[in-house]
């Protein structure tokens, strides 16, 4: 009966979320929050009804590649082109201020008799290492809520989904040097020049796929439904390349997939199919799962101090760093509000790099706690805060992917 309890597992996930994204919908909230909330009482943090497993990880991890790949399908590349010199200077600022600032935090607090630490490198690297993991920044959460309030494609939509993939990258350089200095067999070089030789090989082979895709779907426009297929598979690729042969995130690389496809005629009946996707079954999964991964330990004093200092120093330098590389674009103060908002989740991306440095003994695993408590209070707060940056007159909302809204559901039942 054990082989069988995925499924178990799943229907709860799947109405938990469900059930709390429409009560987070009724209070005004973004209905991801309601996603996030239910990971975390279904998981072991309060009921220990679900328990996080390698198959609830490998699906979860399918939703955030379709989210992005979703991103870039939506994406008016036109204004995002007219973002470019922006977004670096938006992602270089929102990678300096928190590495400080993080750093700063763990200097104050990583010191014997305070915190136990059983890291294998000096307290300056364990310290700088904290400060990398603040400046990662996990864009699925922003977009899902900027799709459910309509704001994707506005300006500082635009520079916020430029300035995630600027600031993956800055991060992955971060990354590299902390962990070529603790172990000298890494090459920061051969690390840069993947870097690079990864976006010249997506604008080769996504410029290739455009022009065959285009052709075939031209050609072939009776049976449109292969072409949802054909567009994943190539999603897909593109990932596992940047991932597996570059160091690149694979959530970049389904982003830039995306882009590819974003202009070819038949982009919006392929969204909407996605779409279907993620609202029935992959999204739902993937900000639950984020709630599975916190569990709560006995913690000391210290720790718990640790841990709220350095949640308000996440959110504060986000949004101060970004903010101030949006104004210094000439963005509106609300726009540079908007930007600094929008890159304040770290989501999954700090996870990993928290768990990989803890793996290499670059961070005590006395700190995971503190991290995960980051990760899923930025998770929480950056779309209710985004919801307020956002405030104003209403555009027309596209369709959740995460859930569909309460009236359209009763709409059909009445039908």
């Amino acid at each position: 009966m054990e082989s069988y309890s995925y499924l178990l597992a799943l229907a709860v996930i799947l109405i938990s979320t469900k059930v709390l994204s429409i009560i987070t919908k009724k209070f005004q909230m973004p209905q991801v929050v309601g996603a996030l909330l239910a990971g975390l009482l279904i998981g072991p943090a309060v009921f220990g009804i679900v328990q996080e497993t390698d198959f609830l990880d490998q699906v979860s991890e399918i939703g955030v590649i379709v989210l992005m790949f979703s991103a870039g399908l939506e994406t008016d590349i036109k204004e995002l082109k007219k973002t470019g010199k922006a977004s670096a200077l938006i992602a270089l600022i929102g990678v300096i201020v928190p590495l400080l600032g993080g750093f700063l935090v763990a200097y104050f607090f990583n010191r014997p008799g305070l915190i136990e630490s059983n890291a294998n490198c000096s307290i300056f690297l364990q310290n700088m290492f904290v400060g990398v993991i603040l400046t990662a920044t996990s864009v699925s959460i922003t977009v899902e809520t900027l799709k459910e309030m309509g704001k994707l494609n506005t300006r500082a939509g635009n520079a916020i989904l430029g300035a995630a993939i600027i600031d993956d990258i800055l991060g992955i350089v971060a990354l590299t040097i902390i962990t070529s200095v603790a172990d000298p067999s890494v090459n920061i070089l051969i690390v840069l020049l993947k870097i690079a030789a990864f976006f010249v090989f997506a604008l080769g082979i996504g410029l290739l796929f455009y022009i065959i895709f285009k052709r075939w779907t031209a050609a072939y426009e009776k049976d449109m439904r292969r072409f949802v297929i054909v567009a994943f598979v190539f999603c897909l690729i593109v990932a596992y390349c940047a991932e597996t042969f570059f160091g690149v995130a694979d959530i970049t690389g389904a982003y830039i997939a995306g882009l590819m496809i974003a202009n070819t005629p038949h982009s919006k009946y392929i969204i909407r199919r996605f779409d279907t996707l993620s609202y029935m079954f992959l999204s739902p999964i993937f900000f639950a799962s984020i709630g599975l991964k916190v569990e709560l330990p006995n913690m000391t004093m210290a720790i718990i101090l640790f841990s709220i200092t350095l949640t308000i120093v996440a959110i504060i330098t986000k949004i101060i760093g970004c903010g101030l590389g949006a104004k210094l674009c000439r963005y509106s103060g609300k726009e540079s509000l908007q930007v600094g908002v929008g890159m304040v989740s770290r989501g999954e991306v700090a996870l990993i790099v928290a768990s990989k440095g803890n793996v290499m003994g670059l961070m005590s695993t006395s700190l995971m706690g503190p991290i995960i408590i980051v990760v899923v209070v930025t998770t929480i707060v950056a779309p209710i805060l985004l919801k307020l940056a956002f405030a104003g007159p209403k555009e027309e909302p596209e369709e959740s992917t995460l859930t569909a809204s309460y009236e359209e559901m009763q709409n059909f039942k009445k039908k």
